[in-house]
């Protein structure tokens, strides 16, 4: 990183192509082109709130890795830590939201630049408070694997919080797969975040158990390094589990068109709140509202709240003049 950074994301942004709500993409329709990535999108999130926040990637030289480049720099996040790659184009991503409910998604992003991250890339942790990594990352390729594998356990080593957002897509690799690789990392890692499948493949326990054996894969995570596990539970809401106990909140009433990136604001609103010191109740409050935010707009990062906008969607009347 160019300048110090309290927190540092790792991962993969891919150029977006998305359709029109509810139309089905043919010949002729009409597309926005943007970019999408679970960690790049965090990193927005932190910055928007207020935080120094770099991210660390990797960028084919074109077009789509400068917009990615540019935007996040316009955005505030520290893009010292992307490498160009002349030998591999920036990955794809095409949505389509087949009808208000039914949204799909396709990756164009074998032997793309992110899937080239080395352990080399990794820069100096150590004027960093935290870093977040997902595990879309690691599915990437075996050098990404290792790359992550790299970043948490220097970040370890250097007194970082760590932050590990399961994030099973099911496109790249079973979840069971996930768990398992994943789990190594989890004695390096002090935060996990995930819905409720994800922490029962993590804590290596069978999915398709009833939401009673969620509660039983959390104590297993707990004892383990982790200290501090958040269920995220999308419209259900999430709730917060550590020494402290358990803090539950629902989720915000709010009218959502896009659920995707919604995670993603919401692991930034939590981060925040840990970054600022405040108490896990006070962090999930954020989390919540931050998911909420994401939730009511279009696109993976574009509805991410400003720290100015905290409380907005918390108040009865929303209509301000």
């Amino acid at each position: 990183m160019t300048a110090a950074v309290d927190a540092i994301t790792l991962g993969e942004s891919l150029g977006l192509v998305m359709g029109e709500p509810a139309t089905p993409l043919r010949a002729g329709s009409s597309v926005r082109f943007s970019f999408a990535g679970a960690e790049s999108n965090v990193a927005i999130g932190l910055a928007r709130l207020g935080h120094a926040v770099g991210f660390v990637s990797r960028v084919g030289d074109d077009f789509v890795g400068r917009m990615v480049v540019e935007t996040l720099r316009g955005e505030g996040v520290d893009v010292s830590g992307v490498v160009v790659d002349e030998a591999a184009p920036t990955a794809l991503m095409v949505r389509q939201h087949r009808t208000a409910d039914a949204l799909t998604v396709l990756y164009y992003r074998d032997g793309a630049a992110g899937s080239r991250l080395q352990p080399g890339d990794v820069p100096d942790l150590s004027g960093a408070r935290l870093l977040h990594v997902t595990g879309i990352t690691p599915a990437l390729s075996a050098s990404a694997m290792r790359t992550v594998e790299t970043a948490v356990r220097a970040a370890r080593a250097a007194g970082l919080v760590v932050s590990l957002d399961v994030n099973h897509r099911a496109l790249l690799w079973s979840a069971q797969e996930a768990g398992a690789a994943l789990a190594p990392l989890l004695d390096a890692v002090d935060l996990v975040f995930g819905g409720d499948d994800e922490l029962l493949a993590l804590a290596r326990r069978d999915i398709g158990g009833d939401v009673g054996d969620v509660h039983a894969a959390v104590d297993d995570l707990l004892r383990q390094r982790p200290s501090v596990v958040v269920r995220k539970r999308g419209a259900d809401g999430a709730s917060v589990h550590g020494a402290f106990g358990v803090i539950e909140r629902p989720a915000l009433a709010v009218t959502a068109v896009d659920p995707v990136g919604a995670g993603d604001a919401f692991v930034a609103g939590f981060l925040s709140g840990l970054l600022d010191g405040v108490d896990p109740a006070a962090c999930l409050d954020r989390a919540v509202e931050c998911g909420a935010f994401a939730v009511s707009v279009h696109g993976d990062w574009e509805g991410a709240a400003r720290r100015s906008e905290l409380g907005l969607l918390a108040r009865a009347e929303r209509v301000h003049r």
